[in-house]
C-alpha cells in the first residue's frame, strides 16, 4: 500500500513539475514624467497566463536600486487579473524626488546617466497553489534631464 501512495505522490509532483507557468517581462524603465520637484519613473510589466481561466493579480511589488542606494520602493495593488490565454501589461510608476537625485550626483559621473538595477515581484492567485511570486529583475541605465528638459 506504502508503495502505491509513494507512486502516487510521484506522479502528481511530475505532473505539477512539467505544467505550464505563469510568466512575466519587465521593460525598460523610462523617464515618463519631468517636474519642478521630481522625477517619475515608468516600466511596463507584461504577465502571460497560458490556463484556461482568468488569474487574479493580487499585488506588484517593486524595488529600485542605483549601487548601494535603495531610490524608491512600493506596491501596487491591483484588483485586475490576466485573461485566460493571454497577456496583459500592468505599468509599475514610481515619483523620484530631485533632492534624493542630488546624494547620487557621485554615482551619476560625466555621462549624466545612473546605472539602476529594478526588482520586481509580481504576486499571482493560482487555484490550487493560491498565491504565486514571479519575480524579475532588470539592469540599465537612464538619461537625467538637463535644465533645458525642465524648464
Amino acid at each position: 500500500m506504502a508503495g502505491l501512495v509513494n507512486k502516487a505522490k510521484d506522479l502528481v509532483a511530475d505532473k505539477i513539475a512539467h505544467m505550464e507557468k505563469p510568466s512575466a517581462d519587465l521593460t525598460d524603465v523610462d523617464l515618463d514624467d519631468i517636474s519642478r520637484d521630481s522625477v517619475r519613473l515608468k516600466s511596463d510589466v507584461l504577465i502571460n497566463n497560458p490556463y484556461d481561466h482568468d488569474l487574479p493579480i493580487l499585488e506588484i511589488t517593486y524595488r529600485l536600486r542605483c549601487g548601494d542606494r535603495e531610490i524608491t520602493s512600493g506596491t501596487v495593488g491591483h484588483n485586475g487579473s490576466v485573461a485566460a490565454n493571454s497577456s496583459t501589461a500592468i505599468a509599475v510608476g514610481s515619483k523620484v524626488p530631485y533632492s534624493f537625485l542630488v546624494n547620487l550626483m557621485r554615482d551619476i559621473g560625466a555621462d549624466w546617466d545612473i546605472d539602476y538595477d529594478f526588482d520586481v515581484g509580481v504576486k499571482l492567485k493560482l487555484p490550487i497553489i493560491h498565491s504565486f511570486t514571479i519575480p524579475l529583475h532588470k539592469k540599465g541605465t537612464f538619461k537625467l534631464p538637463t535644465l533645458s528638459d525642465i524648464f
